[in-house]
């Protein structure tokens, strides 16, 4: 996909940091569309269809967190890249947002080439698969990468696209031990800076939906998944 196809979504309600974000970008040719609060970025997303939103937290009429949960209850949207921009030490908004389906954050205040590594990090997933099975059958447990789709027992569960990644690239070989490193790289992007929480939190996450025994911490190391 060439970057004059590939549609970003900034929305905040600071019209310097629309200009700016989307002058940087623009620059890189992306095609850009803006909003200016919740209820604009869900309608923009919904008519565009973009592939990746970037979006404030803190915003007037409706905020991100709660955009966020809307746009990932839209069938077209649910492999749309959610960031989110937030001021340094918010963890309880990095808390709701990967509650509401955000794929990551992006800290303001941020440079310029900082900013465009990000999202070139975060658009990496459109130009190539990761993982080569596109069906992962482990037990009662089925992984269909294609359609997005998880069931367990004959029943689906809906996981944000972090949580869905993260489990696929762990069942792609049960029993082993991925290390911390490599799942930044292959989860998130060897550019994205995440913190140190971040994988234990999808971890939790995961275990609550699938099952606490179905993966197993390796203490200093990282994570597994059992058979």
């Amino acid at each position: 996909m060439k970057k004059r196809d590939i549609k970003i979504l900034l929305v905040d309600d600071e019209p310097d940091i629309l200009e700016i974000v989307g002058y940087n970008l623009s620059s890189e040719g992306y095609h850009i569309i803006t909003a200016e609060n919740g209820v604009e970025a869900v309608k923009k997303a919904k008519k565009e269809k973009p592939q990746l939103i970037i979006l404030d937290v803190m915003m007037p009429e409706m905020d991100g967190i709660e955009a966020c949960e809307l746009i990932r209850k839209v069938p077209d949207l649910s492999n749309t890249i959610i960031a989110f921009l937030t001021a340094r030490g918010e963890d309880y908004s990095q808390m709701a947002g990967f509650d509401a389906g955000a794929d990551d954050y992006i800290t303001k205040p941020i440079k310029p080439k900082v900013l465009v590594s990000k999202v070139k990090a975060l658009l990496r997933r459109l130009k190539e698969e990761e993982l080569s099975d596109t069906v992962i059958k482990i037990g009662s447990l089925v992984i269909n990468r294609e359609e997005y789709k998880i069931t367990n027992k004959g029943k689906e569960i809906v996981l944000p696209r972090k949580e869905f990644e993260l489990l696929s690239l762990l069942a792609t070989k049960p029993g082993k031990v991925f290390k911390r490193e490599e799942i930044l790289d292959k989860v998130w992007g060897n550019e994205v800076v995440v913190g140190g929480r971040t994988i234990d939190v999808h971890i939790r996450k995961l275990r609550e939906k699938i099952g606490d025994k179905s993966f197993k911490t390796v203490k200093g190391v990282g994570y597994k998944f059992v058979d």
